[in-house]
């Protein structure tokens, strides 16, 4: 049976980490399932890693429904949860309802991220929980607010820092079962994750969190370039890469060595 929202918000209280992959896919989807992990995210990070765009903007709403339906045909165990995608849930709450709405409806998803936490952002999350749509929050790094707030480390300063931590709380009051934190200092993510009730899941938040989560492409190595707080456990990319020449230069080779037969000469049998 898949975990759910209550078996999050269990483990936090009971201090045990909670783990978070990406898949894009079912090949990834399969991936993140065989790891064991607790949630998995179809986020809008696909943009990039599936579709070779150089931000998350372009995705659309058909395209994530798509890619969850996929992700959904194998994953068993963790909850899923799909990043509602950009101009989806900032038009006003009855488009994001009716956006929300096609993951549960269409797809194995139980919840939905969104990003922000603007007095819109806000109406749109009590919106959705009033009707029975889960909400992850995510603060921090935005990257749907790249042009605005770049790539960089969020909430530096102490100011900074206070209004964050001002939001996640007003994201728990809405409803957010869990809150993603996104490249902020560690010293907050530590002290969000004793303040709230709610999961708080680190992405390059330091280690001092209720969980933590990383786009699996980047833990891999699939990507050409990685975030500064991810470390590769392995360089696919490259292993892949070596792999497939390797297999195209034999098949070259055995082509050199054993030419095809000539023109008139009869058929292999059962060829």
């Amino acid at each position: 049976m898949p975990l759910t929202i209550r078996d999050l918000q269990n483990y936090k209280r009971q201090g045990r980490i909670i783990t978070a992959l990406t898949a894009w896919d079912a090949l990834s989807g399969a991936w993140v399932d065989a790891s064991g992990c607790d949630l998995a995210l179809v986020g809008d990070s696909l943009a990039m890693v599936s579709l070779g765009h150089p931000t998350t903007l372009p995705v659309s709403l058909e395209a994530m429904v798509h890619h969850a339906q996929a992700v959904g045909r194998t994953i068993q165990r963790p909850l899923l949860v799909a990043d509602l995608p950009f101009l989806s849930y900032q038009c006003g709450t009855e488009r994001a309802v009716a956006a929300a709405g096609r993951f549960l409806k269409e797809t194995p998803c139980q919840a939905v991220k969104l990003e922000g936490a603007e007095p819109e952002t806000m109406a749109v999350i009590n919106r959705l929980v009033r009707t029975g749509i889960p909400v992850m929050g995510h603060l921090g790094l935005t990257p749907q607010s790249v042009h605005c707030l770049g790539w960089g480390r969020q909430a530096c300063s102490v100011s900074d820092q206070e209004r964050l931590r001002q939001k996640a709380l007003d994201l728990q009051q809405q409803g957010c079962f869990a809150l993603v934190l996104e490249h902020v200092p560690a010293v907050l993510a530590s002290g969000l994750r004793r303040e709230l009730e709610i999961p708080v899941i680190g992405i390059g938040a330091g280690p001092d969190c209720d969980g933590q989560i990383l786009v699996t492409a980047d833990l891999l190595g699939l990507t050409p370039s990685q975030p500064p707080f991810v470390k590769p456990r392995l360089q696919a990319a490259e292993i892949f890469k070596r792999e497939l020449q390797g297999w195209c230069h034999e098949q070259r080779h055995q082509g050199q060595t054993d030419p095809p037969p000539k023109e008139g000469n009869p058929p292999i049998p059962g060829c």
